[in-house]
């Protein structure tokens, strides 16, 4: 796919201008860094991010592969379909998961079914030091996020950005995390997948699902990692996904929205952030992600 050019004889779209902005800021990570990576999980941000590589790079092939940190507790489907994605653009993907590190003794659990969010930092910062990336693309953060040579962010220690002037330049073993949609809202990010036509995984559309409803209003779906309990408020409703990841801290939302247009009217009205609306990891600490940074996840 090549990049689409804007017709002069209109005026650009606010779209228009965050696509040309993700697609400058890849070409910086491509042009300054020696071996990145794109972390891709099948999720909605992380197929916008595939798309505007596309636009970026092709008919070349990506100067990057892709690569998926597992935490062997995801939804079927969005790992069927990253790796359907992934074959339909002949791009390599790298798949990295937690059950190696837990078996290799790397990360120990204190329980079978505990949430692993908090624990794939010590996958990934495994994984960037086999393949000696020194740069990651992900979704959401500062665009160029410095890390150093233990994979730690540090707050104080971030570079300025302005004018648009990125600074990938770092020492052996540091690296940077790249974050090209930064500036996109959840909206904008409906609106591009709308306007692109993308495909997603089934579960980002209302679907009928047995959840538990916490008295906090919090919908917990019934799996095998996240089975009910004596007392549990089991009950079958329609939902979607805002969000998807872990299934141990990845709520769904109450929803009958099963388009893209519907979806985005959703989008438009709701007063919850996506984060605070689905991430029950997020919900237990204010700190609880800054912390995870610090350790070396995003």
């Amino acid at each position: 796919m090549t990049t689409a050019t804007p017709s002069l004889t209109r005026a650009l779209t606010h779209l228009d201008w965050l696509e040309a902005e993700a697609i400058h800021i890849l070409r910086e990570v491509a042009g300054q860094c020696a071996n990145p990576v794109l972390l891709f999980s099948g999720g909605k941000d992380s197929l916008v991010l595939l798309r505007l590589a596309e636009k970026a790079f092709r008919p070349g092939r990506f100067p990057f592969p892709l690569m998926h940190i597992d935490t062997g507790h995801n939804y079927e489907e969005v790992i069927a379909f990253r790796d359907h994605r992934a074959a339909e653009l002949g791009e390599r993907l790298i798949v990295r998961s937690l059950e190696d590190s837990i078996r290799e003794g790397r990360i120990v659990l204190k329980s079978p079914l505990e949430a692993r969010n908090r624990h794939q930092s010590v996958t990934l910062l495994d994984a960037i030091a086999e393949f000696g990336f020194d740069a990651c693309i992900g979704a959401k953060e500062r665009i160029f996020s410095f890390r150093d040579a233990f994979g730690q962010w540090d707050p104080k220690n971030q570079r300025p950005e302005l004018w648009d002037l990125y600074n990938a330049r770092i020492d052996p073993g540091e690296n940077i995390r790249a974050f090209p949609i930064s500036n996109w809202t959840e909206l904008d990010v409906w609106q591009y997948i709308e306007r692109e036509g993308l495909e997603l995984p089934s579960i980002y559309f209302a679907h009928e699902r047995e959840v538990v409803v916490r008295k906090d209003g919090a919908l917990v779906p019934v799996t095998s990692v996240t089975p009910t309990k004596p007392g549990d408020d089991v009950q079958r409703v329609s939902v979607r996904f805002r969000t998807v990841g872990d299934i141990t801290c990845t709520a769904p939302v109450r929803s009958t929205a099963s388009t893209v247009a519907e979806i985005l009217l959703e989008t438009a009205t709701t007063e919850l952030t996506e984060r605070g609306a689905t991430r029950l990891d997020d919900q237990t600490s204010e700190a609880s992600m800054e912390q995870r940074k610090k350790e070396g996840y995003f």
